[in-house]
């Protein structure tokens, strides 16, 4: 099974990250942040990726920003040396007024372009630009380029829910295990 765990605690927060990339997407969050946590749980549900978090810290800026460290850091460690994956990832999901694109490929060389077209400055308990931090964070912790983009929406909720769907459909497809693949999917022979 591919698994792992990951802990990091600092003088500003203390987060502990387990992740089952062969799961079933069952979720246990508690970050103390409820949209969050039901973004995690989201992402778990939909990936099918087990996830574990505990995490508390000082601000929220801090707490969000290592979670993101922490799961990302996780998802990399639980792919090793990625050989057999998919790699490549893509989905596009509705949700209500939205309709939010994802694709990922998980080669190593993190870069993220993410548009959400978010209008309000807080979400539910998080503010707007540590949504958008979350994301960057995950993509640069778990070495992934990332591409997020809402295409539509007039409810902020629905435009970052449908947003953490489609990339838990991208996840999914992108650390499945290829039968036919032999090896690292690369055409260098690494990744």
């Amino acid at each position: 099974m591919r698994e792992a765990q990951f802990e990091r605690k600092t003088s500003e927060t203390e987060v502990n990250v387990r992740v089952n990339l062969d799961g079933e997407g069952k979720s246990s969050v508690k970050t103390g942040l409820k949209f969050l946590d039901h973004m995690l749980k989201t992402l778990s549900t939909h990936s099918l990726i087990d996830i574990s978090i505990t995490a508390k810290g000082d601000l929220k800026h801090h707490l969000v920003e290592d979670v993101a460290i922490g799961l990302g850091e996780a998802l990399k460690s639980a792919l090793g040396n990625r050989e057999g994956i998919n790699r490549f990832g893509s989905s596009m999901v509705p949700m209500d007024c939205s309709l939010a694109i994802a694709a990922i490929d998980l080669v190593k060389r993190p870069y993220s372009v993410i548009d959400l077209k978010i209008e309000g400055k807080v979400i539910e308990d998080i503010k707007t630009e540590d949504i958008y931090h979350f994301l960057k964070s995950l993509s640069s912790s778990l070495e992934a380029n990332l591409h997020l983009q809402v295409q539509y929406g007039s409810n902020d909720h629905h435009k970052i829910e449908a947003t953490f769907k489609a990339l838990a459909l991208s996840l999914r497809q992108a650390t499945s295990i290829d039968s036919r693949r032999k090896g690292i999917p690369s055409a260098k022979g690494a990744i």
